[in-house]
C-alpha cells in the first residue's frame, strides 16, 4: 500500500500494486456483497412488473447468463405488491437469487417492497427530494430544514429495512440531482457524492449499515471522478460501504460495451467496485456476460510484475485536466488524441487497403476522400507503400528500414532509445521512440528534457499494464518532460468483444485522467480486422470524452417502466441521424430517465405516456405528447431548426 500518497488524494489502496479496495460486507439474501467476496454481477428486467410469468422467465434467462442479483422496477404500490408473486414463482421454480426493487418517486412502494425483497434501490435525487430544474438559493437554515424534511420521510424506509434485514442501495445519478443539491454544489461529482451522503448519514444515525452506494453517470469522466471522490469522503467520515458500478444510459452494441468498459474498467483497474451492472439497450440477458468479462480480468491480477511506488500523486484525480505537452507532428499540445493503425504485417499495396481505415481513392479524379474516423498515422514497419500517401495520413517506419529509403520524407522513423542515441546523424525532423517504463533512467530522461523532436510510443507487457503506463506518465510529470506520448497496447488471440472491452479499459483509463496524446492498439486475431481496430480506437476516444467523431446516443437500458420499444426506436433514430458528428441524442423510455438522466444530451426523446413522446432541447421541453409514429420526424425537424442537420453523404 502507498502510505505516502497524500490523504486528500487517496481513493484506492494503491496506484501501482493491484489490490481490491476493502469495504464492509453487506448481506443481500444468501449472496453477500463487499468485504472479501468476489465482484458480484447483476442486471435488471425489462418486462412489465405486473406480468408475473414474463418477469420470472426473463429473470431466469438473466440468472442463467450469470446475474447474481435481479433488479425489478416498482414504480407504484401495485408493482411493489406483485414482487411477492414474482418471488414466490421464482422460488417455486428453484431459484433463490436475491431480488432488488428499483424505486424512484414512490416511498410507499419502497416501504412495501422492503418487506418482500432482499434489497431496495432508491435514488436520492427523486425519492423524497425535488427536481424541477429551478434555480433556488437556499440559506443555511433553509437547507437544514430540507434535510430534516428528508429525514422525516426517509426514516420509515430505513427502519423497515433494518427490521426485515433488507439491504439498500443509495444510487445517485448525475442527471437527477435535486434542485437543492444543484443550488449548492452544481451539476458536479461533488454534488453526486453529497446527495448520497445526506441519505447515508441518516441511515447511520439510525444504526442501519446494510448499504451499497453508486455514483452513475453517462459521462465516463464524471462517473469515475464521483466514485473516487465518494471513497475519499467516506474515509474522512470513517465509512467503507461497498460500491455498485455502472455507466448509466451507455447505449447498445459496440458503443455501449466500449463506454461501459471505459467507465467501469477504469475503477476496476484500481481495485474499486464490489458489484457491476452493465446497462445496455438490449435484452437484459446480454448484460451479465459483458460484466463477467470485465470482472474476470482481475482474478489473478495481484501476481503482476512490481511497479515502483510513488511518493505523491502528481495530478488531481477528482477532475479532468490533460497532461501538458508540446505539439510535434500534430500530436500533443491542444490537438485531440490521434489514432495509429498497424499495417506492419499486411503492408499497403492497394488503394483499397486504406479504405479499412477511412481513406477512399477515386481513380476517375485521382483524388482521396476521408471520413470522420480516418486514422491519422499508419505504422508500416519494414513495408514500403507503393503509391503516394493521401494528405492527412502519415507513415511511420522502423528506423533501420527508413534510413535506407530513397525518399525519407515520405515517413518518419521509429527508434529504440539505444538506436536513437547511436544514430543521431540519421534522425528526422520528428522522431518516434518506442519505450517502456524500464527505459526511464537518468540518461534517457535528460535526453527527453532537451529534445523536442521526440514523440514517445510507450509499451508494456505488465499484467497490470494500465498502472505501469500511468506510472510512466507520473515520471514524465515529476521530471517536467512534455514530449507527446502515444499509448500502445498489444492484444493477441482475443474475441472481438474481449478485445473491445480490454482495450477500452486499458486505454480509456488513461485518457479520462488526461494522459495520452494518441492511441496505438495492435490486435492480432482471426476474429477481427484492421477496420475493426480503427473503429474501436475512435470509439474509445469518444467514450472517454476526448475526441468526438460521430453522433452519440445516450440510451437507457429499458425496464418495466419503458413506454416504447427502446431497441427498435434507438435503431430507427440511429439510422436517421448517425451522420450528425458531435450531436448527443438521449433516448429515454420514461420520465424517470427523462430530462435529468440525459444531462449531457443536446436533444431528448422521452416516453411521456402510451404512444406519446416528448422532445427536449437539452433539459427544456420543446414539444409535448407527440404521437410516437411522428416523433422521429419531429426530432429531425427540431435539429434542422437549430441548424445542426447535415444530409447523409451517399
Amino acid at each position: 500500500m502507498e502510505n505516502e500518497i497524500k490523504k486528500i488524494k487517496r481513493y484506492c489502496e494503491s496506484l501501482t500494486t493491484y489490490k481490491r479496495y476493502k469495504t464492509r460486507e453487506v448481506k443481500i439474501g444468501d449472496i453477500p456483497l463487499g468485504g472479501n467476496n468476489p465482484i458480484r454481477i447483476q442486471s435488471m428486467t425489462t418486462t412489465d412488473t405486473m406480468n408475473t410469468i414474463a418477469t420470472v422467465e426473463q429473470s431466469i434467462r438473466m440468472i442463467e447468463a450469470g446475474s447474481e442479483y435481479i433488479r425489478i422496477t416498482a414504480p407504484s404500490i401495485n408493482e411493489a405488491k406483485n414482487l411477492q408473486e414474482i418471488k414466490n414463482e421464482l422460488r417455486k421454480r428453484g431459484y433463490k437469487t436475491p431480488l432488488i426493487a428499483d424505486i424512484h418517486f414512490t416511498p410507499n412502494a419502497a416501504e412495501l417492497a422492503a418487506r418482500i425483497v432482499e434489497k431496495v434501490r432508491i435514488n436520492p435525487g427523486n425519492y423524497v427530494d425535488k427536481k424541477k430544474f429551478e434555480v433556488i438559493e437556499y440559506s443555511d437554515l433553509q437547507y437544514e430544514a430540507e434535510i430534516e424534511r428528508i429525514r422525516e420521510r426517509f426514516s420509515p424506509l430505513v427502519k423497515i429495512c433494518k427490521e426485515y434485514g433488507t439491504a439498500m442501495r443509495i444510487g445517485t445519478n448525475h442527471g437527477s440531482l435535486s434542485d437543492r443539491i444543484m443550488s449548492r454544489y452544481g451539476d458536479s461529482p461533488l454534488g453526486m457524492v453529497e446527495s448520497a451522503l445526506e441519505f447515508l448519514r441518516i441511515c447511520e444515525d439510525l444504526d442501519y449499515h446494510n448499504i451499497v452506494l453508486s455514483m452513475k453517470a453517462s459521462n465516463t469522466q464524471v462517473m469515475v471522478q464521483a466514485y473516487r471522490l465518494l471513497i475519499q469522503k467516506m474515509e474522512e467520515e470513517g465509512m467503507n460501504y461497498p460500491l455498485h458500478l455502472g455507466v448509466t444510459e451507455a447505449g447498445d452494441g459496440e458503443d455501449g460495451r466500449i463506454k461501459s468498459a471505459v467507465g467501469i474498467g477504469s475503477l476496476l483497474e484500481d481495485g474499486i467496485g464490489d458489484t457491476i451492472r452493465v446497462s445496455l439497450t438490449e435484452d437484459p440477458e446480454f448484460e451479465p456476460p459483458v460484466a463477467i468479462a470485465l470482472a474476470s480480468r482481475y482474478q489473478n491480477r495481484s501476481s503482476h510484475k512490481e511497479i515502483k511506488a510513488i511518493e505523491k500523486h502528481p495530478s488531481n484525480p477528482f477532475e479532468y485536466r490533460r497532461r501538458e505537452s508540446f505539439e510535434a507532428l500534430g500530436i500533443g499540445g491542444s490537438n485531440v488524441p490521434r489514432v495509429f493503425i498497424d499495417f506492419s504485417k499486411s503492408g499497403v499495396s492497394e488503394y483499397s487497403d486504406l479504405a479499412r481505415v477511412g481513406y477512399f481513392y477515386d481513380a476517375k479524379t485521382d483524388k482521396w476522400s476521408m471520413n470522420d474516423m480516418a486514422a491519422d498515422f499508419i505504422y508500416l514497419g519494414k513495408n514500403q507503400i507503393t503509391f503516394d500517401i493521401p494528405n492527412g495520413l502519415r507513415a511511420v517506419y522502423d528506423f533501420n528500414f527508413w534510413k535506407e529509403l530513397a525518399k525519407k520524407e515520405i515517413g518518419f522513423p521509429l527508434f529504440t532509445f539505444e538506436e536513437y542515441k547511436t544514430n543521431s546523424e540519421s534522425t528526422s525532423i520528428f522522431n518516434f521512440i518506442k519505450c517502456s517504463i524500464d527505459d526511464l533512467d537518468k540518461e534517457n530522461l535528460n535526453l527527453l528534457q532537451n529534445d523536442s523532436s521526440v514523440i514517445l510510443i510507450i509499451e508494456t507487457d505488465n499484467l497490470h499494464g494500465m498502472a505501469e503506463q500511468r506510472r510512466f506518465f507520473f515520471e514524465l510529470i515529476f521530471n517536467e518532460i512534455k514530449n507527446p506520448v502515444v499509448i500502445k497496447r498489444d492484444y493477441t488471440n482475443l474475441s472481438l468483444e474481449n478485445f473491445m472491452l480490454q482495450s477500452a479499459t486499458d486505454i480509456g483509463s488513461l485518457l479520462i485522467d488526461g494522459f495520452g496524446d494518441a492511441v496505438f492498439i495492435k490486435g492480432e486475431s482471426e476474429q477481427f480486422t484492421l477496420k475493426d481496430v480503427n473503429r474501436i480506437s475512435f470509439g474509445i476516444l469518444q467514450a472517454s470524452r476526448v475526441r468526438i467523431s460521430k453522433t452519440e446516443y445516450i440510451a437507457c437500458p429499458s425496464c418495466g417502466r419503458t413506454l416504447f420499444d427502446l431497441m427498435e426506436t434507438t435503431d430507427k433514430i440511429r439510422k436517421r441521424t448517425e451522420q450528425l458528428k458531435g450531436v448527443k441524442i438521449a433516448i429515454m423510455g420514461c420520465i424517470v430517465n427523462g430530462p435529468g438522466e440525459m444531462a449531457d444530451a443536446d436533444y431528448g426523446y422521452v416516453g411521456s405516456g402510451p404512444g406519446k413522446i416528448t422532445l427536449y432541447r437539452s433539459k427544456d421541453i420543446v414539444r409535448r405528447n407527440i404521437e410516437s409514429e411522428n416523433a422521429v420526424n419531429e426530432l429531425i425537424e427540431l435539429i434542422k431548426e437549430d441548424g445542426r442537420w447535415v444530409e447523409t453523404v451517399q
